[in-house]
This record gives C-alpha cells, sequence and structure tokens, in this order.
C-alpha cells in the first residue's frame, strides 16, 4: 500500500535510510541522521506541499519516497528532485515503481514542470533502470564528485517533465 508518510513512520523511514547511507552509494552522506532530523526533513518537504510517501507491507515501512526543490534559488522554484528509497531485501518487487508513480502523479497537481533525479554512483543500475522506465533521460554525469567507503563515486543525472 503507498500512502502519505505520518510522522509516526519517521522510525521506520530512518531504518531505511540509514543502511542505504551505511552500506550503499544512494546517500552521499556517511553517518545516519537521528531520527528527529528526519522527522525536520519530512516536515520541510510537508511545507513545499510536496508529496512525502510510504510504501507498507504487512504493517511494516518497506519503502518510502518524496520531492524536494531541486535547489533553494527562486529560478528553480518549478523543478523537483526526487528521491525513492527501498528497505533492504525488499527490492525488484515493484516498489520502487509505486512509489515514484505515485510521486509524479502528487507533483502534477502542484506548479511544478520538471522533474530532476540525482542518481548516486553510475553503477546503480536498478535507480538508473526504474527512473529510464519512468521516462526520465539522462542527461548529465559529473564524475568522481563524492568519495565515500574508500572510492570516487560519481553522480547522474536524469530529468523528465511532469
Amino acid at each position: 500500500m503507498i500512502r502519505n508518510a505520518t510522522e509516526a513512520d519517521v522510525g521506520g523511514i530512518a531504518e531505511i535510510y540509514a543502511h542505504h547511507v551505511l552500506k550503499g552509494l544512494a546517500s552521499f552522506e556517511e553517518a545516519p541522521p537521528p531520527s528527529e532530523e528526519m522527522l525536520a526533513r519530512m516536515r520541510s518537504v510537508r511545507e513545499l506541499g510536496t508529496p512525502y510517501l510510504v510504501a507498507e507491507l504487512d504493517g511494516r515501512i518497506v519503502g518510502y519516497c518524496y520531492a524536494n526543490l531541486y535547489r533553494t534559488r527562486t529560478a528553480y522554484r518549478h523543478t523537483l528532485e526526487d528521491s525513492v528509497y527501498i528497505r533492504d531485501g525488499y527490492a525488484g518487487r515493484g516498489l520502487g515503481r509505486a512509489l515514484l508513480e505515485a510521486l509524479m502523479e502528487g507533483c502534477r497537481k502542484g506548479p511544478w514542470k520538471q522533474m530532476i533525479a540525482v542518481i548516486g554512483d553510475s553503477e546503480n543500475h536498478a535507480s538508473i533502470e526504474l527512473h529510464r522506465a519512468m521516462g526520465f533521460r539522462e542527461v548529465g554525469t559529473l564524475e568522481s564528485v563524492g568519495f565515500k567507503f574508500g572510492r570516487w563515486v560519481d553522480s547522474v543525472f536524469m530529468q523528465r517533465a511532469l
């Protein structure tokens, strides 16, 4: 089930994100933020008016997504960046696609015109293929802009009109 996230979901969201921070390259953060910080981030997204969604399966949060401003300068006010995270062990079940579809649908109801995906690691084929399947096109790669787990990491930029 895909639904709007509530503040009660922050613990599950923080668990999912912590795994990606500690084990993956989807996030360039290196220390998982505490639940209080994750709650503040959720509230910031809500203030913007964009969706913050969770995927729930058997009463457990198994994924989440949200859209935030791509950049904070006013000329970018109609462009959003998406974030999608799936709980370890739940990839390949269509959760990412369901979350991203719902996210884009919610964003289309607002004044936003473009969505950007900034994908950590050019080897993150699952995220690149998910975004490609959802109509995003690759628009560039910033090479070796992050350093995590003892190696240099790219950022892949993908874009689509809402």
